[in-house]
């Protein structure tokens, strides 16, 4: 068996403890405006902030500008990643054309070739540590990291042995150009705002 046979099985078996978690989570009253992930087994739930919207909505419509509106573009839509437990909610996740849900009503992992993650103050940790792992893991050939904090974007490329390479660092303000990449555009940053 190989190791991504390995990592589909544990992703799959992961899937049916998340979907329920997943529903006992969406009985809780979870305050509108918040978004509910799970990474490795712990339930975050982080308020949405307008500068962390502005940068989400940045980065969709660069990718529809790019893509089409066909392009099967997602935001804080659940896709369940290799490792523990890990019911991802991406601020932006680019699915291949020929991408479909699985039987039981999810999207695959194995379709997602980007994803953008904007940080959030109390969950930074997970977007450079358990979620780049798990992107890595799943191959994603492109992950970008925006941190308002910093007023800096981090381009994770080409995964290899379940990690990226150290990512290449743009401040805000300076164009990141993806040409040679799956998503094939240069992604605007200048009206990235910081916190």
């Amino acid at each position: 068996m190989t190791a991504f046979a390995n990592r589909a099985e544990i992703a799959d078996a992961n899937t049916k403890r998340l979907d329920e978690w997943f529903e006992r989570l969406e009985r809780m009253p979870v305050p509108e405006g918040h978004r509910v992930e799970i990474v490795g087994g712990c339930v975050y739930i982080t308020p949405q902030r307008d500068t962390h919207w502005l940068i989400t909505f940045g980065v969709l419509r660069a990718l529809e500008d790019r893509l089409g509106r066909e392009a099967k573009v997602l935001s804080d839509v659940r896709i369940d990643f290799p490792g523990r437990q890990n019911g991802f909610c991406p601020d932006v996740a680019l699915l291949k054309d020929s991408a479909k849900k699985d039987e039981t009503g999810h999207w695959r992992y194995q379709d997602v070739v980007f994803v953008a993650e904007v940080i959030s103050e109390g969950t930074a940790a997970n977007d450079y540590g358990p979620k780049r792992i798990a992107y890595s893991r799943a191959e994603v050939p492109v992950y970008l990291i925006a941190d308002p904090y910093l007023g800096r974007c981090h381009v994770y490329t080409d995964p290899k042995d379940g990690d990226y390479a150290e990512p290449r660092k743009v401040d805000f303000g300076t164009d990141i150009d993806l040409t040679g990449t799956v998503i094939d555009l240069v992604l605007k940053t200048d009206r990235f705002p910081r916190d």
